[in-house]
């Protein structure tokens, strides 16, 4: 059994430190399966090697480490410890350039003499990208018979999900980032909201198609600008797919560094403290640390329409 021992922490070595991930054909069954616990997910040894390598691809210095292997008859346990920087994308997540610093188990079964079947709890679409500062919504990620793709027997349609919520009456915001090499980014949001005064939360929800989607997972700060009733031209430009919508805006870095576009009716600076992926979209809570206030009116967005919001009638 020794020599197994030995076969396992040299294969484990090969694929995961150095990506020569079909070092693992030497110690696996070839009916092997790979249980995922928390996802309620089986997969073979194809996903396998495919996740070493989309992890070694975000994290290029990723170190692991066999820590403990225990194999009892045909069972066995590995213990194991990882390290790395999530530096690249990671599938359709921006990078945080966060630590990694993780822990796991995996319990195993052999037959003849290789790994049949591994059982593991720790997922690195889930609790990897958790410690890296990306955790998912995990009632979000429900299976693809629950999206609204098309009007279905138990659930109102796109359309009339719209139609719903243009009832809703909101400002207007842009917000804004720095990315990475310093430049001013932005965007149109509607969905902005306070969530609490004691402490100063927002919150906010941003499209991953967004072209400004990446900056907000490498910023720390964020700025929203709540758009006054004169600047029209200002949200149809972030609206936009300009790739320069700075360009000619007057604006000024907040004491962080985020944009705060002039002649807005109000513009706050927020830390962002978490993002939540939730399939198409990024939830962002941010906690405000500066703000600015002008005396000028909002502008107003009802059922898919700007209003002045200057002419607005107290009920």
């Amino acid at each position: 059994m020794s020599d197994f021992k030995q076969l396992v922490r040299s294969a484990w070595d090969a694929a995961w430190n150095h990506g020569d991930s079909d070092a693992l054909d030497a110690i696996v069954h070839a009916d092997y399966a790979l249980e995922n616990a928390g996802l309620g997910q089986t997969s073979g040894l194809a996903d396998l090697k495919d996740q070493i390598r989309d992890m070694r691809a975000a994290m290029p210095d990723l170190q692991t480490t066999v820590d403990m292997l225990v194999v009892d008859g045909d069972d066995f346990a590995i213990f194991w410890s990882a390290t790395g920087t999530f530096t690249n994308a990671f599938g359709d997540v921006p990078p945080t350039k966060r630590s990694l610093e993780a822990h796991g188990a995996i319990q195993g079964t052999l037959r003849d003499g290789r790994i049949i079947r591994e059982r593991v709890t720790w997922d690195p679409t889930v609790e990897m990208l958790s410690d890296l500062g990306a955790p998912g919504l995990s009632s979000a990620f429900e299976s693809q018979a629950d999206d609204y793709t098309q009007e279905t027997e138990d659930g109102p349609s796109i359309e009339e999900l719209k139609d719903f919520n243009r009832k809703f009456v909101t400002g207007v915001t842009v917000v804004t980032a720095i990315d990475s090499e310093g430049r001013p980014r932005g965007l149109a949001v509607s969905a902005y909201m306070p969530i609490s005064l004691d402490p100063p939360l927002v919150v906010l929800c941003v499209q991953k198609t967004s072209s400004t989607y990446a900056s907000l997972f490498e910023a720390d700060h964020l700025g929203v600008n709540i758009i006054a009733n004169t600047q029209g031209a200002v949200v149809a430009k972030f609206a936009s797919k300009d790739p320069d919508k700075f360009a000619d805006l007057d604006w000024h870095p907040a004491p962080a560094g985020s944009p705060m576009i002039g002649g807005s009716s109000a513009s706050i600076e927020a830390e962002i403290k978490e993002r939540f992926r939730a399939k198409t979209h990024v939830v962002i809570v941010a906690r405000v640390k500066h703000l600015e206030i002008a005396s000028l009116d909002p502008l107003v967005y009802k059922a898919g329409k700007f209003y002045n919001g200057a002419s607005l009638e107290e009920m």
